[in-house]
């Protein structure tokens, strides 16, 4: 009876070991990023995969570009976030803030050279193009055309109907930063964007909303029927049956990169990395265009001709229109204020 004994004891210690041994592998990988619809995308299609191949778990934190960057930010020096999904304005203050590790082996040759950044300290997972949205059964029964440029948000007949991303989001800053460019102005001279927005579009604007969810609402409610997205949100929104299309205005779509990094700490995870490469594998980046609508950025990915319809692949990316991020990220601050003060109050 004693020596069964000790053998129940030996073989109890045994397994309390093997469990304990099997849970300290598994470690943990804290993923920042894109919430609504994208944030379905990654725990549907991305992270369950990962996580069996690695033995790891991964735990995503959803918010937008600031929200993230502002994490960043107040974590300094004790980061708790592995990798950071933002858009490519952010991810230049994230690399410049010294935030982002180096990919270690990144793919480069598989790459269009626009997705590489400076150092291979991110890489851009997927291209967006900036312009409008609209609700193509409103306007059919308003016996409306669909709008083709900017100034369209300018229109009186669209009073109350508009929704645009604040300042604080990318898509809001572009807005801003087109009707600028088409009046004389640009990155560097920001004045005449400031002064269509206050005087002719703000008059138009239901709300300044940032929550993807939020947008989608004001839409199927009928409250809205125009707004300022990327073509990742207005495919992810088309592809629910709702009637939205995306217009590339003929003024020019403004292009956005989201982009991923490995965040530089001391105690970095070689995950992160693997992570970030996850995204650019041919499978993921046509999961990115299916669900998502994002321009792949991989060369090695063959677009089908029925997934091709809104994103900016071809001739279309090639069209679009580069902000300058060096010239805007030192003023983003001070133009986030003046909006603030003068175009949402």
């Amino acid at each position: 009876m004693k020596i069964s004994g000790l053998f129940t004891a030996v073989s109890l210690v045994a397994l309390v070991a093997s469990v304990a041994s099997a849970s300290a592998q598994q470690k943990t990988l804290y993923v920042a990023g894109y919430g609504g619809s994208f944030e379905k995308t990654m725990r549907d299609e991305v992270i369950p995969d990962f996580e069996k191949k690695h033995n790891v778990k991964v735990e995503y934190v959803a918010g937008n570009s600031t929200d993230t960057l502002a994490k960043l930010q107040a974590q300094k020096g004790n980061q708790q976030i592995d990798v950071a999904i933002v858009d490519d304005g952010p991810m230049y203050q994230a690399i410049e803030l010294g935030f982002c590790g180096k990919i270690k082996e990144l793919p480069a040759a598989d790459l269009y050279e626009a997705a590489r950044f400076k150092d291979d300290r991110a890489v851009a997972i997927g291209l967006v193009g900036t312009g409008l949205m609209y609700n193509k059964q409103y306007f059919e029964e308003k016996g409306w055309a669909a709008p083709t440029s900017w100034n369209d948000l300018k229109d009186p007949k669209y009073k109350g109907l508009i929704v645009i991303p604040p300042i604080n989001n990318t898509y809001g800053l572009y807005t801003l930063l087109m009707f600028a460019k088409l009046n004389g102005g640009g990155e560097k001279n920001i004045e005449p964007g400031f002064e269509v927005m206050k005087k002719e579009v703000n008059p138009n604007v239901l709300a300044y909303e940032p929550s993807p969810g939020k947008m989608t609402e004001l839409f199927q409610s009928g409250q809205a029927a125009l707004a300022v997205w990327g073509t990742g949100r207005v495919q992810s929104f088309a592809n629910t049956g709702f009637p939205v299309d995306f217009v590339y205005p003929k003024e020019g779509a403004v292009s956005l990169l989201a982009s991923a990094c490995p965040i530089e700490k001391a105690d970095a995870s070689a995950l992160a990395s693997e992570f970030v490469k996850a995204m650019l594998e041919p499978k993921i980046q046509l999961t990115l265009l299916k669900d998502y609508g994002y321009g792949p950025v991989n060369k090695n990915v063959e677009v089908p001709a029925e997934l091709g319809k809104m994103a900016p692949v071809g001739e279309r990316a090639a069209k679009l229109y580069n902000p300058d991020w060096a010239a805007i990220n030192p003023q983003r601050e001070e133009w986030t204020k003046r909006w603030n003060r003068e175009v949402e109050r």
